[in-house]
């Protein structure tokens, strides 16, 4: 996972947050393989679950399962995370580990594509995790806007950062310029400046992590 903050200001944001369960640890250790939201979102987004008193969280791309594992510890034994993965058997880690820390009957699991899966569910959801292909964000908003609750949120991943996307360029494009854009890139620049000039949204980035994008619905 690649850092945006100094190093001194990632250990000072790890320390304040309570040590994880054990679970969460191994999972963790998973994702040394698999890169994940990290500690410092995965507390963030159990924090904003609570906040908003979420009951429903959906997820674009949940890998094997590490921030559904946070969210399902903010809801209510009677609410539901909706896990999307088109990898099977990370969708079978992603039971087990739910299942392990007693938080599986509040999990919806979704194998295939998480744009079709969307389809087939209603709404409202409390929060939206949005974590997959990045160059699919702005459909991913698209398919999910009118199902986020008054009062509800949108967090996108990779905000700012991640393997393969342009930093430079997507500022640029987020400050009025028209770079030329590779696929991902031009996904992130895109999601940004929609959710940022849509009236029905309220946005800040966080940066912790790769950086989070907050969208919060009026």
């Amino acid at each position: 996972m690649t850092e945006i903050l100094p190093e001194s200001t990632r250990r000072f944001t790890r320390a304040s947050i309570a040590e994880p369960d054990d679970v969460l640890r191994e999972m963790e250790e998973r994702g040394e393989e698999f890169p994940t939201v990290g500690r410092e979102v995965g507390q963030f987004l159990r924090l904003l679950a609570r906040m908003v008193d979420a009951r429903r969280v959906f997820e674009f791309g949940s890998g094997f399962g590490y921030s559904a594992y946070w969210f399902a510890g903010a809801l209510p034994e009677d609410g539901q995370v909706v896990l999307t993965e088109h990898d099977p058997d990370e969708l079978d880690e992603a039971r087990e580990y739910l299942d392990r820390g007693g938080f599986a009957d509040r999990a919806a699991f979704e194998e295939g594509d998480a744009l079709d899966t969307v389809q087939g569910y209603d709404g409202p959801f409390d929060v939206v995790l949005i974590d997959h292909q990045k160059r699919r964000y702005p459909e991913a908003l698209a398919e999910v806007r009118e199902k986020v609750a008054p009062g509800g949120v949108v967090v996108a991943d990779n905000a700012m950062v991640s393997g393969a996307q342009d930093f430079d360029g997507i500022l640029d494009a987020l400050e009025g310029g028209a770079p030329d854009l590779d696929e991902e890139s031009r996904g992130i620049a895109e999601y940004l400046t929609t959710v940022r000039d849509d009236p029905e949204f309220e946005t800040s980035v966080v940066p912790l992590g790769e950086g989070i994008a907050v969208s919060y619905r009026r």
